[in-house]
């Protein structure tokens, strides 16, 4: 079955940190390029980290030197550090997966709530 699991999702005072995990299954992961999205409350999804055509990680400026990008091809996972979170971090964190050729994949998303 082709899917993309995400976790690690919760409750976290400003300040704190969380880290996210992303697990395909039915994939060749090694092969796709790897983003993580997040959707706050009445608006857009957007990118908050992925890897490039090159394996490079990149960041908005909103959560560059915060975020942290990384994946384990033996695992099929891709995880994402998140430090000094903000309440405007708050929203549901999507993986997804790209390749030249195939459908794109989305995970059903973890919610992330950033409150003291």
């Amino acid at each position: 079955q082709v899917q993309l699991v995400e976790s690690g999702g919760g409750l976290v005072q400003p300040g704190g940190s969380l880290t996210l995990s992303c697990v395909a299954s039915g994939i060749s992961f090694r092969m796709y390029r790897m983003s993580w999205f997040r959707q706050a409350p009445g608006k857009q999804r957007e990118s908050v980290a992925r890897f490039d055509g090159n394996g490079s990680a990149n960041y908005p400026d909103s959560v560059k030197g915060r975020f942290t990008i990384s994946r384990d091809n033996a695992a099929n996972t891709v995880y994402l550090q998140m430090n000094n979170l903000k309440p405007e971090d708050t929203g549901v964190y999507y993986c997804y997966a790209y390749r030249v050729g195939s459908n794109a994949l989305w995970g059903q998303g973890t919610q992330v709530t950033v409150s003291s």
